[in-house]
């Protein structure tokens, strides 16, 4: 540490709270120690650091059924963050099929179940438990630190949303437009579960853009799943089995996007030629399809480092947190084509 407050010109106590993400020192400062740290290739001990002070210096991941894809780009992004900062990662997963001894408590049971011993300086929650009540409580009446990614309601509690987001609604609002413009009329929607704001939003974005062009979604036009390519295949079939079927369809994630691909590779139906299907994530599955299927960029290896910076620095005292909105990106690929 003394190697590294003399490269950066300061004392060694501004060192230590630059590395613990404490308040009370200026942002170009920060910047030159951080710069001084990567260049010495300094590593806090975390064990000393612990016992310095009241911190564990370890996040914790809580997640429930999030699909494999997202969830490796969750953990992507705040591993970057933790390495940034010195952190350790624990991940927390409360879903049935992981911690199946747990199946029948609530979720603040099953989060506490989890943990077990561990006392993480804060959480990082993933939809939908973004938005659980219980577990807002337990969080509350602990005073855990913790930030969000993708929360669909305000904290029952009042608290601050703190982490990152996208505008799926706008995202989707855009690429249901740029099918409109291009002759689709009959466009059909495959849902995700009622329970996760990301169903919400990507359904009120194709909702406004078929509005402001004239057009309604009609219920026998709309299918749900639960995200997973599995419960999409009925999903897929149902929505091709209306007459007169839809020349596009739009599904809330690539999973279910894949599923409606397969349907129409079963019934010989020519993708793009007589239908134009889109996904939402730009999961590496959306490359490998064939053909490549177009979809939306989120951006959720960014979103997760951000959220975490920012719960880092809430949890170090130099920021009271905030909500990042970060940018979409449509990527057309070969999978829509002009209505025939």
């Amino acid at each position: 540490m003394e190697d590294v407050a003399r490269l950066a010109g300061v004392s060694i106590k501004t060192v230590s709270r630059v590395i613990n993400a404490e308040a009370g020192v200026r942002e170009p400062t920060r910047d030159r120690v951080r710069a001084a740290i990567a260049e010495l290739g300094y590593r806090p001990d975390p064990y000393a650091r612990s016992l310095a002070g009241q911190r564990s210096f370890l996040l914790a991941l809580v997640y429930g059924d999030a699909a494999a894809s997202y969830l490796m780009d969750v953990q992507k992004g705040m591993l970057a963050a933790c390495a940034e900062r010195h952190y350790a990662m624990m991940l927390c997963p409360l879903d049935a099929r992981s911690r199946p001894q747990s199946a029948t408590m609530g979720t603040a049971a099953r989060l506490q179940d989890a943990l077990g011993r561990a006392r993480p300086d804060g959480l990082l929650l993933t939809p939908p438990l973004t938005d659980d009540a219980d577990l807002h409580a337990l969080l509350m009446s602990t005073n855990q630190r913790y930030a969000s990614l993708s929360p669909w309601l305000a904290s029952p509690d009042g608290h601050e949303d703190i982490g990152a987001r996208m505008d799926d609604t706008a995202a989707v609002h855009e690429l249901v437009q740029a099918l409109i413009e291009r002759g689709h009329r009959h466009i059909g929607y495959l849902d995700g579960p009622p329970e996760h704001g990301a169903s919400h939003w990507r359904r009120t974005g194709v909702l406004n853009a078929l509005a402001q062009a004239g057009l309604a979604l009609p219920a026998q036009r709309v299918a749900q799943a639960d995200f997973s390519f599995e419960s999409a295949l009925p999903a897929a079939r149902q929505l091709l089995d209306q007459s007169p079927p839809p020349t596009a369809i739009v599904a809330a994630n690539d999973d279910m996007a894949a599923a409606v691909l397969r349907v129409a590779w079963e019934r010989g139906i020519r993708v793009p030629e007589a239908l134009s299907v889109c996904g939402f994530d730009d999961s590496p599955l959306s490359r490998q399809l064939n053909p490549p299927l177009t979809t939306i960029r989120q951006p959720t290896q960014d979103m997760a480092r951000t959220a975490t910076l920012e719960l880092i620095d809430l949890i170090g005292g130099s920021s009271e947190g905030h909500m990042h909105t970060l940018p979409y990106q449509i990527q057309w690929r070969g999978t829509v084509a002009d209505a025939s």
